[in-house]
């Protein structure tokens, strides 16, 4: 990647940061150009201070001077060397207390932009068409809203602050080294630039490649992570841990290598430049002791080079650091940038839509899905009616297309080809979001947070507005009230994280009080009660068929006998409707 590229991906990072911080940034800029004057008088005033220190005498006799002598009752060397020192003293005290001012503002600003980079990163995800999120791995969008943003925050936010600042500031000292000395200061200015001209160049190729290497590596770090503790109890039993450590080690190890590479390329010029400036101010000596004035004539432009050399050297430093730093993270720049430009459904800034009318049937109409372009069709020319109140099961085996159906009808994979039909009109992707408000989703693993019970069965609803009577209805419906009441902290037992400290049928029947607290239209049970025993699934089944007769179910199940008070079996396989019916016409047809 050349320079253009990264100007270009800073030029798209710009439009992403919000009119707010712009006018931060554009606060922070007049700041800079104060810090930048401060920091010039400062500079200047090293001449009448050294002046003052070697021939005040000259000083005193100055015409142009003596009203302000006259002013502060400066009479001779002593007052005009005491004054001096204040003054100069007071402008370096100055200059410092302003750029730390400076450097509080970058950081805050800098820090601040990442905030609202990483939520945005997380709205855009958040935001993504279902078979979008499940085509990666979750490792990716963890990697850029955590990893990533902080990244972009410390390696470029940041980094092209110091560099637009650090730059005024140079342009600053070195205008006001020309004025003193052109020569010199050129020979100055092009004997630094050129050695970080050179170092960078040949640096560059390796600088890039580190970059890709981090960029990728930190992908693949999280989702070693995720794979070592998410599968903790196999990885435990089978003695596995350090085969997870050996594959830690095997991407930890060269991220760490590329990010050490990218720091001391970052660094390198550092010691060379600063042996050259010792070179050039003991040149620099020489020439002006060779001056007709001599030595003591050219101590005051010594004192400023002197001053200047140790102003601008960390400056070309940090100027050099940030670059190699913002090329150093331009591929990670490029991820979190492909998150940023995915676009957000319009709908997300408008207040929740209103329910679309579901008082009829949902009709599937010659439907057709396949996950790629390429890929092999999923459901193929399927065609059903369910109506409103109905008890559905489907059932089919392992892939053939049970699930991808359900999707389907919840608004979350649009098909390429066929239509739904609620009530007999079409819903498009742009009024899913209508249609899914009528939806409840019981999935065979049940998402659990890190929370209590009450906030589980009232998922996503703040817990000072939870319907308590409701959620212990719904809890009691889903055969779970006793269980919860048996432990000590009741309905504010914490489940942990994944609901770890419960079993499996637990989990699942906090699902379906989850699903029945919604209070919706429909209701899909995905392999909702497999982990149940015998008489529990019993007791749930019998209490989901006798819930609100208005309320349509969709059962899937491998177990034709969980479906038997179904009204309308439908056997998926191969993506088409097999067979359809009542359980006892179902069994007759596999006879």
């Amino acid at each position: 990647m050349g320079n253009k590229s990264i100007f270009f991906l800073l030029k798209n990072f710009w439009n992403h940061i919000n009119g707010r911080r712009k006018f931060q940034i554009f606060c922070l800029i007049l700041l800079i150009i104060l810090v930048s004057l401060v920091e010039v008088i400062s500079l200047g005033a090293v001449i009448p201070f050294l002046g003052a220190l070697t021939a005040p005498e000259k000083i005193l006799e100055s015409q142009l001077l003596l009203p302000i002598f006259n002013q502060f009752n400066i009479q001779n060397s002593h007052d005009l060397r005491f004054a001096m020192t204040v003054l100069f003293i007071t402008a370096v005290i100055f200059s410092g207390l302003v750029r730390l001012v400076l450097v509080w503002s970058q950081t805050r600003l800098s820090y601040a932009i990442g905030a609202d980079i990483s939520i945005a990163c997380y709205r855009h995800i958040i935001h993504l068409p279902y078979l979008t999120l499940i085509s990666k791995n979750s490792s990716e969008f963890i990697t850029g809203i955590v990893n990533k943003t902080g990244m972009v925050v410390t390696q470029v936010i940041l980094p092209a602050l110091l560099i637009f600042s650090t730059s005024i500031l140079l342009l600053a000292i070195i205008i006001t080294l020309l004025f003193i000395d052109t020569l010199v200061a050129l020979s100055t200015l092009f004997g630094f630039a050129s050695i970080y001209g050179i170092v960078f160049y040949l640096n560059k190729k390796k600088l890039i490649s580190n970059a890709l290497k981090v960029s990728h590596k930190h992908n693949a770090l999280i989702q070693s992570l995720q794979e070592g503790l998410g599968g903790i109890r196999d990885v435990i039993i089978d003695g596995n841990q350090e085969t997870y450590c050996e594959i830690f080690r095997e991407v930890d190890l060269p991220l760490r290598k590329a990010e050490a590479g990218i720091s001391i390329i970052g660094q390198t010029p550092r010691f060379i430049v600063e042996a050259l400036g010792i070179t050039i101010l003991t040149s620099l000596a020489y020439y002006l002791s060779l001056r007709p004035d001599g030595i003591n004539a050219a101590i005051p432009i010594l004192g400023v080079f002197a001053l200047a050399a140790q102003r601008l050297l960390p400056i070309l430093q940090q100027i050099y650091q940030s670059w190699t730093s913002i090329l150093g993270c331009s591929e990670i720049l490029k991820d979190i940038l492909y998150f940023l430009n995915q676009s957000i459904p319009d709908y997300y800034k408008l207040p929740k839509p209103k329910p679309i009318n579901f008082l009829k049937n949902i009709t599937l109409k010659n439907l057709h899905f396949k996950y790629t372009d390429n890929g092999e069709e999923i459901i193929k020319d399927l065609s059903c009616t369910i109506k409103k109140g109905d008890r559905v099961g489907i059932i089919g085996k392992t892939g053939s297309g049970k699930s991808t159906l359900i999707d389907i009808i919840m608004g979350l994979l649009v098909p390429q080809r066929g239509k739904i039909l609620i009530d007999n009109k079409i819903i498009h992707p742009r009024s899913y979001r209508s249609w899914q408000l009528h939806i409840a989703h019981v999935p065979q693993n049940i998402f659990l947070t890190d929370s209590s019970i009450i906030e589980n069965i009232a998922l996503g609803v703040p817990k000072k507005e939870i319907d308590y009577e409701l959620a212990y209805r719904c809890a009691e419906s889903a055969q779970i009230e006793d269980t919860i009441n048996s432990w000590p902290n009741k309905y504010d037992t914490i489940v942990g994280e994944r609901g770890i400290r419960l079993s499996g049928g637990q989990k699942q029947r906090i699902g379906i009080a989850r699903a029945l607290y919604k209070k919706s239209n429909l209701i899909i049970f995905d392999e909702a009660t497999s982990a149940l025993d015998d008489y529990t699934e019993a007791k749930v089944i019998d209490s989901i068929f006798n819930i609100d007769p208005n309320i349509t179910l969709i059962l899937i199940s491998h177990r034709l006998t969980t479906l038997k008070y179904c009204s309308l079996i439908i056997e998926v396989d191969d993506g088409k409707i097999n067979r359809s019916g009542s359980y006892d016409e179902i069994i007759k047809k596999k006879r």
